[in-house]
């Protein structure tokens, strides 16, 4: 069945205004559905976010913060800042050049579980990266998108995925890094790995790459991997 999903680019944002926007319209459509499930009513649509952010550092609910390789002096020095917040992983960075994307989406109408629902998403971004004509692929043991993932030596993550769901309402998503500055992920060990990499779709093809059109490759994957219907956006 598919999936009327409102559309957001809303371009560079503060990390911490865009999660507490988020957090609001994940508590909307919660509240929303619990209407729904008293009268009967018809369901409200989901939110696709996609945002870039400022320099920042995000630790999951279950990771620590170890895996932060610089003190709070340093983090100023680099202009970045740091947030423990409630969504699944460890650590990562987000930053300018690199797509995040936040589904606000209710899983239950969408006849998913949060399992499917995360294979998708990586579904997703394998996908685009087919459009790009390289391969993605999983990793044992780990969510996100990867490089040659079974190459000793060689694996290395282009999107991450981590996130939260309440009553099967999704919140947090994934962070596809496009034009990002890897370097920022020399301070942490990256979702907790220590031997693995990470890289860009800009260090993969050798130059930057057009963020407007990565977003409409992967907005078009998402719709669908997921059988989504956008309400704002003219087909």
């Amino acid at each position: 069945m598919s999936y009327s999903v409102r559309y957001e680019d809303i371009g560079l944002r503060d990390y911490k205004e865009t999660w507490d926007y988020q957090a609001s319209l994940f508590k909307e459509l919660i509240i929303s559905k619990k209407e729904t499930e008293t009268s009967s009513g018809k369901a409200r649509p989901g939110t696709l976010i996609f945002v870039e952010h400022p320099h920042v550092y995000t630790l999951g609910k279950n990771g620590s913060e170890n895996n932060l390789l610089i003190d709070t002096i340093q983090l100023r020095a680099k202009n970045a800042s740091f947030f423990r917040i409630d969504r699944g992983g460890d650590i990562t960075y987000h930053g300018p050049g690199q797509l995040v994307g936040y589904p606000i989406f209710d899983l239950e109408v969408m006849g998913i579980g949060l399992k499917e629902y995360i294979l998708r998403l990586e579904d997703s971004i394998i996908s685009t990266l087919s459009e790009y004509n390289l391969e993605g692929a999983r990793l044992e043991g780990g969510t996100g998108v990867w490089i040659e993932p079974g190459v000793k030596g060689k694996a290395r993550k282009i999107c991450a995925i981590g996130v939260k769901a309440s009553r099967y309402v999704t919140m947090h998503g994934f962070a596809f890094n496009v034009n990002t500055d890897l370097a920022y992920f020399n301070h942490i060990n990256p979702c907790g790995f220590t031997d693995k990499g990470v890289t860009s779709l800009e260090k993969e093809l050798g130059e930057k790459q057009d963020i407007d059109r990565v977003k409409d490759v992967v907005r078009r994957k998402l719709g669908d991997v997921f059988d989504l219907t956008w309400t704002n956006i003219q087909s």
